[in-house]
């Protein structure tokens, strides 16, 4: 069944399961999980204006349309082209009019047109929340995370397939890995600190001082 599970946030939604809800001073971040691959979803709400953007339409557009509620979506960001990351794209959009956003090198992978193409530093302002793109290629040309940089506490990372707990993202051959793990080692572990919490296109969440020790682990095993 939905629902909100507003107390002790830890990022361990499961799919069928309630969003899980996390309120910062600035946002409030809902997180579900969606669809047979265990996607999650996330809903970011501007505190003070009220502003809604969705990170990643994956699946389940019913489900995704209830979390947003009555109040209308701003927005729609995918972190990268694979299709799970936006099978419920084209139903989000037709009910709500959200503006889309995709990683430019990766928007002909997706079968909704995309309005605004984002770059490596671009940003994405929504209310009074401004997002970051980092990208990193690898898992996909264009795989890319958004960054929340909150004034009032530690980051916040939506790394789509591009860092989850215990490694980087699936790639195909050991160049396309080189390209992430060099691109996850720059972005994350050498520029954020250890605070900066996760939140991964599937799974459950993790943060930066978790797994920073076994980065000489997973550039061994080449995944």
């Amino acid at each position: 069944m939905d629902g909100y599970s507003r107390n002790m946030y830890n990022g361990n939604t499961q799919v069928d399961g309630p969003a899980h809800v996390r309120e910062l001073t600035n946002l409030t971040i809902s997180k579900i999980s969606v669809g047979p691959f265990n996607n999650n979803s996330y809903l970011l709400r501007c505190s003070s204006t009220g502003t809604e953007i969705l990170i990643d339409a994956a699946a389940e557009p019913d489900r995704l349309l209830t979390l947003v509620g009555p109040g209308g979506l701003n927005a729609i960001l995918t972190t990268h082209g694979h299709p799970d990351h936006w099978n419920a794209l084209a139903e989000v959009v037709a009910a709500t009019g959200a503006t889309t956003y995709a990683p430019s090198q990766d928007a002909d992978s997706i079968a909704v047109p995309t309005d605004h193409e984002l770059f490596p530093n671009s940003t994405v302002t929504f209310g009074d929340i401004t997002l970051t793109v980092l990208t990193t290629g690898g898992h996909t040309p264009g795989a890319s995370m958004y960054l929340y940089d909150d004034p009032f506490g530690h980051g916040h990372l939506f790394s789509g397939d591009c860092l989850f707990p215990g490694g980087v993202g699936k790639t195909n051959n050991p160049e396309d890995f080189t390209t992430l793990f060099n691109g996850v080692k720059s972005l994350i572990f050498d520029s954020l600190p250890d605070t900066t919490w996760v939140y991964p296109g599937h799974g459950f969440d993790t943060n930066v001082g978790e797994e920073r020790d076994f980065l000489d682990d997973w550039r061994a095993r080449g995944w």
